[in-house]
């Protein structure tokens, strides 16, 4: 097998170029990527604004809406509904391309001209407070959600439905703190179960019913810390748990991570797959160093691909494309380096958000258009006659097949996506002169009121206080909806803000990483996510298989 050994240039380490890759870069006729797949993946989640939200005046109509780009950002953004409507035209600000100026300055400069979406939101109901979300209705502060229904703080969870506090939910009803979990019901803080009702406390178990504490079990009922007790008893130790004490919860939250670390660990989550590398791939074939990804064959560096993506490289958040390279949010066929190009685009260069395009090279905010460079319009031919002098004119000055930098970036580090996947600090991001939002001290005033410790004594009036996040101190509020949920369930009122629960959600998965390491069991070599360091017990799948 061909292997050929590039440099950085933004981390300096050493990264492999394998014969498969060079076949693909010269399928789509583009050069060997100067960054490794770390940085690029960086580079791209950098272009991804989920959970900073922000009001704003519309740049179309002037009234206040909700978006995430703030006041400051230089673009113009327009209410969803304006941007989609016939009352203004993106070919407006088309030009002619200069060739004395590089394609990059024309290009960013288009960009900061015409409108942009408040939001990437669709069809969807009685939902203002949420992004990248399609088919829901009555959520609030949720993102990249969809066919959910009044579903609150929420971060990639699908068809569920009265859920609180999920992170890759899907097909989950009246449930609170779960992570990776489907087809549950009733339950609360769970992780990597399925087809769960009535379970509190558990990593990995499957069709069980009634089970608190509990790991690695398959169609039990009534276990507490894996062993099997009345159905009586299992009622009376859940009655305490019901009751929601605060404190008795951050008891139970450490019994739970004791839980998931004594347990056996299957080395990767991977599900009906044949040769893949990475984590949490289902129902796919030739997927290599992949992640959260399902329907897919023939990736390799790919991240939360929604089915049906082939023979692609380099996407974040992608679904139904085929030959994409350096993507972000794409939907189509021959999309390279491309942010939000969806709606079964084609063949397009360099575009930023586009929808039902085909033939676009270097274009923003075009509505089904062909054959348009940098916004202005083209005949067939014409267009087939400058494209490839553009290409040539890059090739000269270094820029064909570089994406833009975090530099040019609408959205600083920690806003983005890209801080919950590579955490920086903030000296660290302003020395590569990259941005970082400072903190608002509006939204850091100090917590004066003392929230009950048991849910059944928290008074209807708590919604009418603010309060601040044990963690990070930034304030937040109960909503009406929100209580009513706790009470239901017997919860206590969280004590940190959403954005620190999501992020300690996020703690329990993996890094998309993946290490040599040998099965705790039998010794035998494993690719997996697990560093060598995890002190947990992680099992090939024949040994894993044999445990339960």
């Amino acid at each position: 097998m061909y292997m050929e050994t590039k440099l950085c240039k933004n981390c300096k380490n050493n990264f492999e170029i394998q014969d498969s890759d060079l076949a693909f870069y010269k399928k789509l006729d583009v050069p060997i990527p100067t960054l490794c797949h770390f940085c690029r993946s960086q580079r791209r989640l950098c272009y991804r604004n989920e959970r900073v939200l922000y009001k704003r005046k519309s740049d179309y109509s002037g009234k206040e809406i909700i978006s995430h780009y703030s006041q400051d950002k230089p673009f113009k953004v327009y209410e969803n509904e304006a941007w989609w409507s016939d009352a203004w035209d993106p070919l407006e600000y088309g030009s002619a391309y200069d060739f004395s100026r590089s394609f990059f300055e024309q290009f960013l400069q288009l960009r900061k001209e015409v409108p942009r979406m408040a939001l990437n939101v669709t069809n969807n109901e009685n939902s203002p407070y949420i992004n990248y979300a399609w088919y829901s209705k009555n959520c609030h502060l949720c993102f990249d959600v969809g066919y959910t229904e009044d579903v609150m703080y929420c971060a990639t969870t699908y068809y569920s439905k009265d859920v609180v506090d999920t992170f890759f939910a899907r097909e989950c009803e009246l449930c609170y703190y779960l992570i990776d979990c489907q087809k549950c019901y009733n339950s609360r803080y769970l992780q990597d179960c399925a087809n769960c009702h009535d379970s509190y406390f558990s990593f990995d178990c499957k069709a069980c019913t009634n089970i608190a504490f509990c790991s690695n079990l398959r169609n039990k009922s009534n276990y507490i810390f894996n062993k099997q007790v009345s159905k009586e008893e299992f009622e009376k130790f859940i009655k305490e748990i019901k009751q929601g004490s605060h404190k008795k919860y951050k008891e139970y939250f450490d019994d739970f991570k004791k839980v998931i670390a004594s347990a056996i660990h299957k080395y990767t989550h991977n599900l009906n797959t044949e040769n893949c590398m990475g984590d949490y791939i289902l129902n796919s074939k030739n997927c290599f160093n992949c992640f959260d990804s399902e329907k897919c064959e023939d990736l390799k560096y790919c991240n939360r691909i929604e089915e049906k993506v082939v023979s692609s490289m380099d996407l974040d958040n992608a679904a139904k494309g085929e030959l994409c390279y350096e993507g972000l949010c794409t939907n189509g066929v021959n999309l390279k380096f491309c942010t939000i190009v969806f709606n079964d685009s084609s063949d397009c260069t360099y575009c930023d958000l586009l929808a039902s395009c085909s033939n676009c090279f270097g274009c923003v905010g075009l509505k089904h258009k062909n054959y348009c460079i940098l916004n202005k319009q083209y005949s067939k031919e014409a267009y087939e006659e400058i494209v490839p002098r553009i290409i040539e004119h890059m090739k000269i000055i270094g820029e064909w097949g570089e994406c833009f930098t975090l530099e040019d970036s609408p959205f600083c580090y920690n806003e983005a996506v890209v801080q919950e996947y590579f955490p920086l600090t903030k000296e660290q991001v302003l020395k590569k002169n990259w941005r970082w939002k400072e903190k608002d001290i509006k939204e850091y005033q100090k917590q004066n009121y003392e929230i009950p410790d048991a849910i059944l004594d928290v008074p209807d009036s708590i919604k009418n206080e603010i309060l601040a996040c044990e963690s990070c101190e930034k304030n937040y509020k109960i909503i009406e909806k929100e209580l009513l949920f706790y009470k239901k369930l017997g919860l206590p009122i969280p004590r940190k803000c959403p954005d620190c629960r999501n992020l300690e959600m996020r703690g329990f998965r993996n890094p998309r990483v993946i290490i040599k390491r040998n099965c705790d069991n039998c010794g035998t070599e494993m690719e997996t996510t697990y560093s060598q360091d995890d002190k947990k017990k992680v099992f090939c799948e024949k040994c894993y298989l044999e445990a339960l």
